[in-house]
């Protein structure tokens, strides 16, 4: 056994030249994680038969990536499993496990791994599963939001609780999907919280005149913005219902739209026609979707952010947005409440809730917030407490250490 465990990241969701946002948040985790242990990272992509007619008609489709990539010294495998559409998603688990188990019986040789640290429950941790019993190693599974969904589809349900069964340590990122695992019958002591983390030295405020002059924003108006995936899960729409209302208290109120297109979706069209239907074309500003290393412009430049989100496992982008000063309002789905942790640092509302997102919004705007503490609760949030935990997790499992919950 090697001193030092050698762990194989198995997540279908991974940053790559042709969809460079897919899951930058596992690899801001595993690529910290890379810097004490040995790493190799596999992220199968869906292919079937046919797909390249798809891509050509729709072109966001399944991006194409190329079969290997080295990212910041970390060898990243993009190998294919065969996944058909539709109907057939329910197969993705096994077709996933079969198709990747040649690639890591030549990975368990050379460069070696002692231990799969696999990413959603489903498909990449059913995947797990299987592939962990074939193979004779251990595996970790990080619960990320997607399980919530899933776990109420009676196809999907079992699946899911054979993946969080079979795993050493069921990682949620949040409380809420630590106790999914315990109701879908996982012991309480395999389960633990590792929140997701913010590099504040790629967040943090800028200045906000400047900030507002690159948008075309007036001095002294009110700001809102959201970051995210242009999807109906996302909930911009929801906020854009908001703002007529909100204009008639803050006559000088903008809001930035930050994201694009994303493998959920695009409501690009659909949120500017709305937005033009009620006459606030001029006030609704599409930057369309920005680098991590740009965001903070953006989120320098408003007041207040909003995630009027359907589900969430842990969503990065509230740390982010905290890092800039900005203090959150966001609905009551996942692990927000666990991020918006006091009224200190922002307003949790319900889902779609109509009236409570706008009256939430209106006292965000008109409050004196205290920038520094909110700041401050970024800060204790950083990576680099996220690893430690990660790394304790992992030696434990390797050295076969009965667990022990954080």
């Amino acid at each position: 056994m090697s001193e030092r465990p050698r762990v194989l990241v198995l997540s279908s969701l991974f940053p790559h030249a042709g969809e460079p946002g897919a899951g930058p948040f596992i690899r801001a985790r595993m690529f910290r994680v890379a810097r004490h242990l040995p790493l190799t990272v596999v992220s199968p992509k869906p292919w079937f038969p046919g797909q390249g007619l798809i891509r050509a008609l729709r072109p966001g489709y399944r991006p194409a990536a190329a079969r290997r990539e080295t990212q910041q010294g970390v060898e990243v495998l993009f190998p294919h499993f065969l996944s058909l559409p539709g109907a057939f998603r329910h197969w993705d688990g096994r077709l996933m496990a079969m198709s990747m188990l040649p690639l890591l019986r030549r990975l368990r040789q050379d460069p070696g791994f002692d231990l799969i640290d696999a990413h959603f429950a489903y498909p990449d941790g059913y995947a797990a599963s299987l592939l962990s019993r074939w193979l004779g190693v251990p595996y970790t599974l990080t619960l990320r939001g997607t399980e919530v969904p899933h776990a109420r589809n009676p196809r999907l349900r079992p699946r899911l609780a054979a993946a969080m069964r079979g795993a050493a340590r069921v990682i949620g990122v949040s409380d809420s999907l630590r106790r999914l695992a315990v109701s879908l019958g996982v012991p309480e002591e395999r389960t633990t919280v590792v929140g997701n983390g913010v590099d504040t030295g790629l967040f943090y405020p800028v200045d906000r005149a400047e900030a507002r002059r690159r948008f075309g924003l007036p001095e002294n108006a009110r700001v809102l913005v959201t970051v995210g995936g242009l999807v109906e899960r996302k909930g911009f729409h929801r906020v854009i219902a908001c703002l007529p209302e909100l204009l008639a208290r803050h006559a000088d109120l903008h809001y930035l739209v930050v994201g694009g297109p994303c493998r959920e979706g695009d409501m690009s069209e659909a949120l500017k026609r709305q937005a033009a239907q009620l006459g606030l074309a001029e006030r609704v500003h599409f930057l369309g979707a920005l680098p991590p290393a740009e965001l903070k412009w953006p989120l320098s430049a408003a007041d207040v952010f909003v995630l009027s989100t359907r589900n969430e496992g842990w969503a990065n982008v509230i740390l982010e947005a905290m890092a800039c000063g900005l203090p959150v309002v966001a609905s009551d789905v996942g692990g927000n409440r666990e991020v918006v942790a006091t009224d200190a640092l922002g307003a949790i509302v319900p889902f779609d809730d109509h009236a409570r997102l706008a009256e939430a919004l209106d006292a965000a705007l008109r409050r004196a917030w205290d920038r520094d503490a909110i700041l401050a609760h970024a800060r204790d949030n950083d990576w680099d407490k996220r690893v430690a935990q990660l790394l304790a997790i992992f030696r434990d499992v390797h050295e076969g250490r009965p667990a022990a919950r954080a």
